[in-house]
């Protein structure tokens, strides 16, 4: 692919320490083994400040943001498209980055979560792609993402576009039956959306190959890094021709993605659109100061209010427990994590989007790639362990424009690390002592006494045409039963695995 750079000044960024210079091949070379694999030692990682890496020099001049989407070399089916699904003004980063990648140009964006980054970069892929037809096993792009769920909602909103522009997408996730995967594969999408560990079976299997990718986005990067995904990304980029366009988006840009900037981004174009990555405007930010016994209580009242919720908890044990709660308290609850299949958890993400039911309560799992219209109100029952959590988290609410809260309980104990967390953060919040009952926790989040009868919900199990199939025997049969997180990856909900390997060494795949 040919790949247009404009010339021009410096614009002042500032330097990584790279040569600009030289070329993709070169910057590739020779590094140390702690930087190809990305890892820091215990004490390293200790010591380390949550900060950004260098952001990289840029020699060539960035284009101008545009207004309009019909400012932009879109073809006029997508432009179509884009109002047919009322999409008129785009967000900012969008605005942004879409005229530099329209023009084949590496892109590192950064912007906060429900910015509308799967449209900045979802937009360029098809329009590059416009008119071209993949062969079967060798698609034109790659998204390469964290999480099964994020990789559902990126094709979910692309695919309006994809179809008015007659291109093939192909969803590849864990969790779900290999075989229809591979088929759609095998009949030619000339774009897919992955996660990493399920793509490198698919590889391995022959059903895929890399080297016709002219086009490759890496969404949600960091996460994708701190799930402990860095090598098998590594691996895969490797496969992909190095004259290619690459697209980096994430809300935080931290030294965890250093690596995959240095090695794989080419004099890349850098918008950082949000620099907070996170303090947004319509967003409301409450510390909730309990006292241990109080609470259970207090996230009941909470979970009892009018209107839908999402409620983070730090183990999918504690998740199901206070699901269970409450339905046995007459609110309407469901758990979500990673110890549920993918067709239960999208059969639990469906109700809970037209209302069945009303608080989602999940670990990690759901802190990314989830959007659902009309959602006011994240409550962290248990903090999250780091700033990006946190802002992960709540970028569930307040998105693309709209309003929202993000309510932490926090127990005496952990009022020192929540105050580091949100300075971290780049959060001022407010902060009140509430107890069951009063009406400021009725003010913040809308609290009120649960109706004390029992509902009971259908099962979120799929029904028999839906289960996956399993190839039941060999090495084929083992990929559809790994869990979600990558081998290694700790943090987050979903980071074990959710179903029995015959390998002695379980291999996890998202």
């Amino acid at each position: 692919m040919n790949r247009t750079r404009s010339t021009g000044g410096n614009s002042g960024r500032l330097r990584t320490g790279r040569n600009s210079t030289r070329s993709a091949g070169s910057a590739r070379g020779s590094r140390s083994r702690a930087q190809e694999t990305g890892r820091q030692s215990p004490r390293a990682r200790s010591a380390a400040r949550p900060q950004e890496f260098t952001l990289p020099v840029t020699l060539t001049e960035p284009l101008p943001a545009v207004e309009t989407f019909a400012e932009l070399n879109l073809p006029d089916r997508l432009l179509a498209a884009l109002g047919a699904e009322g999409v008129s003004v785009p967000f900012p980063i969008q605005a942004a980055t879409l005229p530099n990648a329209l023009a084949g140009r590496d892109v590192l964006g950064r912007g906060r979560t429900g910015s509308g980054k799967t449209l900045a970069f979802g937009l360029a892929v098809l329009a590059r792609l416009d008119g071209q037809r993949a062969q079967p096993r060798q698609p034109l792009a790659l998204v390469l993402v964290p999480t099964r769920e994020l990789a559902q909602q990126v094709t979910d909103s692309l695919t309006p576009y994809a179809h008015a522009l007659r291109l093939r997408l192909a969803t590849v996730v864990g969790g779900m039956g290999i075989g229809r995967q591979a088929s759609a594969l095998r009949g030619g999408a000339e774009v897919v959306v992955a996660t990493p560990g399920r793509l490198k079976d698919l590889i391995e299997r022959g059903d895929c190959r890399l080297d016709q990718v002219t086009v490759t986005v890496l969404d949600e990067a960091d996460q994708m890094a701190d799930m402990g995904f860095m090598p098998q990304v590594t691996a895969l980029l490797d496969q992909v021709g190095p004259d290619g366009q690459r697209l980096l988006f994430s809300a935080t840009l931290d030294r965890n993605i250093d690596l995959l900037v240095r090695r794989y981004l080419h004099d890349p174009v850098v918008h950082s659109v949000d620099p907070s990555a996170g303090a947004v405007s319509t967003m409301e930010h409450h510390l909730l100061h309990v006292h241990d016994a109080d609470k259970h209580a207090t996230a009941t009242e909470i979970a009892a209010r009018d209107g839908r919720v999402i409620m983070f908890l730090d183990t999918k044990h504690a998740a199901d427990r206070l699901a269970k709660h409450l339905l046995s308290v007459g609110v309407r609850a469901s758990a979500l994590h990673g110890g549920k299949s993918q067709p239960q958890r999208n059969r639990t993400l469906a109700r809970f989007k037209d209302g069945q039911v009303t608080v989602l309560v999940a670990t990690n799992v759901a802190a990314r790639g989830i959007h659902v219209d009309d959602l006011d109100l994240v409550v962290n029952v248990d903090p999250p362990g780091d700033h990006k959590d946190y802002l992960h988290r709540g970028g569930r609410t307040a998105r693309a424009g709209e309003s929202g809260t993000v309510v932490t309980l926090v127990l005496p104990h952990q009022r020192r690390a929540m105050d580091r967390l949100m300075a971290d953060a780049g959060i001022t919040p407010r902060s009140a002592r509430v107890r069951p009952g009063e009406a400021e926790l009725q003010r913040i989040t809308g609290a009120r006494t649960p109706s004390g009868v029992p509902v009971t919900l259908p099962p979120a199990v799929p029904e028999q045409s839906e289960r996956p199939k399993s190839a039941g025997r060999g090495r084929r049969g083992q990929s559809a039963g790994r869990g979600e997180g990558g081998r290694g990856a700790g943090r987050g909900g979903g980071g074990r695995s959710t179903g029995r390997s015959r390998r002695s060494t379980p291999r996890n795949n998202p």
